[in-house]
């Protein structure tokens, strides 16, 4: 599959997730799934804003279309990392899952509180897991229209 934005270049992903597995399962389900997406990983909250403030080792970063979001993160917590983009009248526009574990009625509520696009709870079994990867990037690659690039 070779989902592009309309003028033909591949959607850039970030992912914020500091569980080395969960991450090479989310580029196995990419790859699986023949995504031609380009998908970048940062493993903690601090990292992520850097990135997407193009600070540091990231000055040359590419602006994701979407952000897939852990909340427990090391450093900076997913919840601030979530305020600190939504908040940001530039970054706020990048569409944000909430990609995590946690299925408590708090945190569900609060990432829907801070403006997350989406919640979506980590299916352990990696099949499941590849299902919502799958699902994830046919419903905001496929059918959403993503704002521009600055």
């Amino acid at each position: 599959m070779s989902v592009t934005r309309e003028n033909g270049t591949p959607i850039e992903v970030l992912l914020v997730e500091d569980d080395p597995g969960d991450v090479l399962m989310t580029q196995e389900a990419f790859e699986e799934h023949k995504v031609r997406n380009r998908l970048t990983v940062v493993s903690d909250g601090a990292e992520a804003l850097a990135y997407l403030r193009k600070e540091g080792q990231f000055t040359n970063a590419v602006r994701p279309d979407l952000i897939l979001l852990d909340l427990n993160l090391p450093k900076r917590d997913g919840r601030e990392v979530l305020e600190e983009i939504k908040k940001d009248g530039d970054l706020g526009r990048i569409p944000v899952v909430v990609l995590t574990t946690s299925s408590a009625d708090e945190d569900i509520l609060r990432s829907y509180q801070l403006h997350a696009n989406a919640y979506v709870t980590k299916p352990v079994d990696f099949e499941r897991f590849i299902a919502v990867i799958r699902q994830i990037d046919e419903f905001f690659v496929s059918v959403v229209k993503l704002p521009p690039r600055a």
